[in-house]
C-alpha cells in the first residue's frame, strides 16, 4: 500500500509499504483525507468504500431486525435454533427481524454473544 500526502505549498510526502490502520488513522486526521491520495501495489488509487453512494444508502436501510436475520443466515441457523438459544419462540424470532417487535437490550446482549458482534448492531 501507498499513501501519499499532498500539501499545498510544499512537497508533500510518501508512506510505502504494509501501513498499520493506526498510522493511517492519524495520517488522514492529521493532513486531513482530502489531501491524501491511497494506492495499491499497482498504482491504483483505493476508493474508500463507506464514502460511496450506495454503501451510505444500504447503511440508512439497515434496521436491527435485518441486522438479525443477516447474522442469523450467515450462522447457519433456522429461526427454530436461535429461539431456542434464547429460550423463546420461534415467532419472536420471526417478529424481531420483521422489525414487528423491538430486540431489548437483554436480547441485544445475548445475540452479541451468540454472533460475536457489538449489542449496537441489534438496538
Amino acid at each position: 500500500m501507498l499513501v501519499v500526502v499532498n500539501r499545498p505549498h510544499t512537497e508533500g510526502f510518501r508512506i510505502e509499504g504494509c501501513i498499520p490502520k493506526d498510522v493511517l488513522d492519524y495520517v488522514e486526521m492529521k493532513y486531513n483525507k482530502e489531501n491524501i491520495s491511497i494506492m495499491d501495489n499497482n498504482g491504483d488509487e483505493l476508493i474508500d468504500p463507506t464514502e460511496l453512494d450506495f454503501f451510505k444508502e444500504m447503511k440508512a436501510s439497515e434496521t436491527p431486525g435485518g441486522n438479525l436475520r443477516f447474522y442469523r443466515k450467515l450462522a447457519g441457523m433456522t429461526q427454530k435454533e436461535l429461539a431456542e438459544k434464547l429460550g423463546i419462540a420461534k415467532q419472536h424470532v420471526s417478529n424481531m427481524e420483521r422489525n414487528e417487535r423491538a430486540i431489548s437490550k437483554k436480547t441485544a446482549k445475548e445475540l452479541s454473544r451468540i454472533f460475536h458482534v457489538s449489542p449496537i448492531r441489534f438496538i
